[in-house]
């Protein structure tokens, strides 16, 4: 009995000590530095857009590394973190502790600084209280009659089969649609694939995209081609009148994208200015701390070749005018309108 004893007092004592070893290891792993340096290697091996936003992430470790020491206190950590994140400029960045949240700076700033649409003045002189909405779209005509309106603001919202057949059946008259994409920070993809299965949609390649694939900065797969619908959402009468697509700073990531697919039809322009990007999707997980991260981990090339993480370029660029705005005027949907009522045929980008 007394062996017994003796035998279960030992099997207690190494299993506290190898709990004791546990949470040792644990809590070594939890210091301020490593919980710094894991951060700083998973985004070296991970992220997909060192080479376009142009940053050395070798230097970016030089500035932050010094301001972490291991009695550095949480909120200061995530300060730090934080600021290193942001000198990436991406929207899809982000660090996630129990006491706060960071976004970028930067893609915040360019979103509301250089807002290119004015909300009073389309509600008031443009939706008007003779505007109708369905689904998740506002809309109306305008130009008399002659142009449809449709004014969707996020690609959270939902968007059905039914409501776009019956927005296409309402303005089946129009010679073309106005649609403002203008300050819709993005969403659903999904969605995406629903609006552009109103045009021309034969299965053609919208776009392509590559993931990170190695701990190299240039290690990507191959490109895999994103493509349109099989055939048109309606049918074989796809929507093939003049579509102009309004975008601005605050049109990010689903937007980014919808903005990229316009190149594979004909019939549809950009207007207005530059997107704010977002076409990374992230990726992320948990830091030895337990706080969240997440950054981008896959870049899309659209199909002229070009890489538009920090904005895809309007093709007529127009830029809100407030002598205009004091008049109730949006100047950016009036010139899209004047193009679709011009009667020119776009011609192929």
């Amino acid at each position: 009995m007394k062996r017994t004893y003796i035998y279960i007092v030992c099997i207690i004592a190494m299993t506290l000590s190898s709990c004791e070893k546990a949470f040792m290891e644990k809590d070594e792993l939890n210091t301020p530095t490593n919980v710094f340096e894991y951060l700083w290697g998973k985004v070296d091996q991970q992220y997909s857009f060192f080479d376009v936003k142009g940053v050395d992430w070798d230097s970016v470790h030089e500035v932050y590394r010094p301001m972490v020491s291991d009695d550095i206190s949480d909120d200061s950590l995530f300060r730090v973190c934080a600021a290193m994140l942001n000198t990436l400029r991406d929207g899809h960045t982000n660090l996630d502790a129990p006491f706060d949240y960071s976004f970028s700076d930067t893609v915040h700033y360019w979103g509301v600084a250089h807002k290119n649409y004015n909300e009073d003045v389309v509600r008031l002189n443009y939706l008007t209280m003779q505007g109708h909405i369905t689904g998740s779209i506002s809309h109306n005509s305008i130009r008399d009659g002659r142009v449809a309106y449709l004014r969707y603001g996020s690609f959270s919202g939902t968007i059905t089969d039914e409501d776009l057949k019956y927005l296409m059946e309402r303005y089946r008259n129009c010679e073309g649609i106005v649609l403002d994409l203008r300050q819709n920070g993005g969403g659903n993809k999904t969605n995406i694939t629903k609006l552009v299965s109103l045009f021309d949609c034969h299965g053609q390649t919208l776009y392509t995209v590559q993931h990170k694939a190695g701990p190299g900065h240039d290690d990507f797969t191959a490109p895999e081609a994103q493509c349109a619908p099989g055939k048109s959402l309606l049918g074989d009468d796809p929507y093939t009148k003049p579509v102009a697509v309004l975008i601005d700073r605050g049109s990010f990531s689903a937007t980014s994208y919808f903005s990229l697919c316009t190149q594979a039809f004909d019939n549809v322009k950009l207007f207005g200015d530059y997107t704010g990007g977002g076409t990374g999707m992230p990726n992320g997980g948990k830091l030895p701390n337990g706080w969240g991260y997440r950054f981008s981990c896959t870049r899309t090339i659209a199909l002229d070749g070009g890489n538009y993480e920090n904005g895809v370029p309007p093709e007529v660029r127009v830029m809100l005018d407030p002598a205009a705005v004091a008049q109730g005027k949006d100047n950016v949907i009036e010139t899209a309108a004047d193009w679709i009522l011009s009667g020119n045929i776009i011609a192929t980008k």
